[in-house]
């Protein structure tokens, strides 16, 4: 199993609690599920599927936190083309299966009907495997 995600604040935030490693951080969880609501795509490329999220080189610090943060995550670019610049962050794999789908399934009552769906359709479309919102992992 991955392990949880790691007790981080976003950028230029201060640490809550004094720095107490929680296994996971609500403020952490709270920052990328707004990311992903916000700027997110749940998809895939038929054969597996993804996470991702693309924004400006701007955002440089905040990509570099969701890697530090979801360490099993992965980090594309810079790219330029288009007269575009940006990044795109990434979850797939067994770190999307163990770590991210669960926890989005977790909090999935914080998503709107449009996110919840596209996160849904992902699901079933790749077979991914959760357990129903709320519900505490067995052991």
């Amino acid at each position: 199993m991955v392990g949880p995600v790691a007790s981080q604040a976003p950028p230029d935030a201060t640490p809550a609690g004094g720095g107490q490693d929680v296994q996971e951080d609500d403020l952490a969880v709270g920052f990328l599920l707004g990311l992903l609501v916000g700027e997110g795509h749940f998809g895939g490329d038929g054969r597996q599927p993804q996470v991702t999220l693309r924004m400006h080189i701007r955002h440089e610090q905040t990509f570099e936190w969701l890697r530090s943060t979801y360490p099993g995550s992965a980090l594309y670019g810079p790219y330029h083309h288009g007269g575009r610049s940006y990044y795109q962050w990434s979850a797939r794999g067994r770190y999307l299966r163990e770590v991210i789908v669960p926890l989005v399934q977790r909090h999935r009552d914080l998503l709107d009907a449009y996110t919840a769906d596209r996160f849904d359709t992902m699901c079933e479309r790749y077979t991914i495997a959760r357990d129903p919102a709320g519900a505490a992992p067995e052991h």
